[in-house]
């Protein structure tokens, strides 16, 4: 089988979209090693995450030349449908939300949506980035022969937000980064702590400090711990305008220093920094499916998230459930990850059970289902 892949965010992105867009590339070519599989980008680049991909023997990456080459806009919305491999293809799969227009009636046309919290959210986008990004949405969706939402979540949001014919829909989950899958030494974490200035114990946060992930709250909650039970609070993720509120909710709680904020943290330090927590909280208001608590619990860290949204599907039975509007409930819910040994021990061998469904092999089955079905 030939497929072709939409894959901007493979070469250019070293995060969410980028690492899902990788993640589906390395799982396919490897354990489905007899397929063909080829790259659509408007750049490409030399990188130690993408280079292994791209050299394997049936992994193919396809450029825009001619004007294209400054057109790259173009070039990827209406042009590539031009390109004389994509008569070639069984399947195009765009991997974040978009299709082109113009792909042969004969090429299967898979789109992944992660999720729609513009629409849900509005207030924490730009208007104009709304009706943008809902418009590529609507029309990769109805270009569409399938459509695949990465959570239940995602899958009813398309339902309801965008009319999205529930029968189109398949639900395909997506796993974590391999680095997570490291065990870090004891030394290591100890250097890693000492590389940041972090105490020996400490609960994490991970993720961009932007009010939908409702880190306020978080810091109520540690406030409400017990003396002899509170630890510090440490916060990975890129700062917005937001963190002036999470800045006066310590002060104001009384936990000014013992808030510490990661805006640079390498990502190659990250299992270090998982590894190290005592517990990993995501009190989050919504996700499309909430990747850091599975990077958590491949990580062996007991996990605190939110009740709602996709939390339950991202997690099962590896964590404990919050009203994330309450501090006084996600205080609890920490308070007995901290004091509870047998508690964090079955939290994290259920958490680890539950994530095989997110395993390469697993996800990359499930998407061969899709486009054979």
């Amino acid at each position: 089988m030939h497929i072709g892949f939409e894959a901007k965010r493979f070469f250019t992105n070293f995060t969410g979209l980028g690492n899902y867009a990788r993640f589906v590339v390395d799982a396919l070519s490897e354990f489905y090693p007899r397929g063909h599989y080829t790259l659509y980008s408007p750049k490409t680049r030399t990188h130690p995450e993408i280079d292994p991909i791209v050299r394997r023997s049936n992994v193919q990456v396809v450029a825009p030349t001619g004007g294209y080459r400054f057109l790259h806009g173009l070039w990827r919305s209406w042009g590539v449908s031009r390109h004389a491999t994509i008569k070639t293809l069984d399947v195009y799969h765009g991997l974040s939300q978009e299709l082109p227009a113009g792909l042969p009636a004969s090429v299967k046309k898979v789109v992944t949506v992660h999720d729609l919290i513009y629409i849900r959210y509005p207030q924490f986008y730009k208007p104009v980035d709304v009706a943008i990004y809902k418009a590529k949405a609507k029309a990769a969706c109805t270009r569409a022969d399938r459509v695949i939402a990465i959570s239940q979540q995602t899958a009813q949001d398309l339902v309801d937000f965008l009319q999205v014919d529930p029968g189109k829909i398949d639900v395909v989950y997506q796993g974590c980064h391999p680095i997570f899958k490291q065990s870090v030494s004891v030394d290591v974490r100890a250097q890693v702590r000492q590389k940041y200035n972090l105490p020996d114990r400490y609960i994490l946060n991970v993720g961009t400090l932007e009010s939908r992930k409702n880190v306020h709250q978080l810091v109520k909650a540690v406030a409400l711990l017990p003396r002899e039970t509170r630890i510090p609070l440490v916060l990975v993720g890129r700062a917005t305008a937001y963190k002036e509120e999470i800045v006066r909710t310590a002060r104001e709680s009384g936990l000014e220093d013992q808030v510490i904020f990661l805006h640079q943290a390498s990502f190659q330090d990250f299992p270090a920094l998982y590894q190290g927590a005592e517990v990993f909280v995501y009190p989050s208001l919504f996700e499309g499916f909430g990747i850091p608590l599975v990077e958590a619990i491949e990580s062996g860290v007991p996990v605190v998230t939110s009740t709602g949204s996709c939390f339950q599907e991202a997690a099962g039975d590896g964590a404990l459930y919050a009203d994330p509007h309450s501090a006084e409930a996600l205080a609890h819910q920490v308070a007995r990850t901290l004091q509870e040994a047998t508690l964090r021990s079955q939290l994290v061998e259920d958490g680890r059970r539950y994530i095989q469904q997110f395993q390469p092999a697993a996800i990359a089955q499930r998407l061969q289902e899709v486009y054979r079905g």
